[in-house]
């Protein structure tokens, strides 16, 4: 059963202060739920959150569902994200993508055996003059080669 921190509460409670309406409150809070839950929203941590912020399930769904910054599934310590949008796969990110997943022996969209890496593909990630690029977590790496890219992850394990 998924709970957040009391740290994590107070997060919540205090963003239901910050605006007219409850309900606009959702995204910073399933940031939140999604940092504490090893980088995922699972369905218990929807309840739960819904609960703490006495909102529907439906609308904490309809936010969750609709931005594809919220992971639905558990990811790994790295969630690796290629943009796959049309001046990066004519800059060859389809064959990165490949690359990336065939070097660190995972399938797209599943954690990999060690727990380290997740690959995933996305559209626009707004680097078209920089293409290909990838999103890890939170940052973003630009002009990207299969060695580039590969050294970079290695770093950040």
């Amino acid at each position: 059963m998924f709970k957040l921190s009391p740290a994590g509460e107070e997060f919540v409670k205090k963003e239901l202060t910050r605006y007219e309406t409850k309900r606009s409150a959702i995204i910073p809070c399933l940031f939140k739920v999604q940092e504490e839950n090893k980088g995922w929203v699972s369905p218990e941590a929807v309840t739960y959150l819904s609960g703490l912020m006495d909102l529907p399930e439906a609308w904490v769904n309809e936010v969750l569902n609709f931005y594809t910054m919220f992971n639905k599934e558990p990811v790994g310590k790295l969630h690796v994200q290629v943009c796959c949008n049309i001046s990066c796969c004519m800059n060859g990110a389809r064959e990165l993508t490949k690359h990336l997943k065939d070097t660190f022996n995972v399938k797209e969209g599943e954690v990999s055996a060690d727990g380290n890496v997740t690959i995933t593909r996305v559209e626009c990630l707004g680097s078209c003059g920089t293409a290909p690029m990838m999103q890890v977590n939170d940052n973003y790496y630009e002009n990207l080669t299969h060695e580039s890219a590969v050294k970079t992850i290695k770093e950040l394990m």
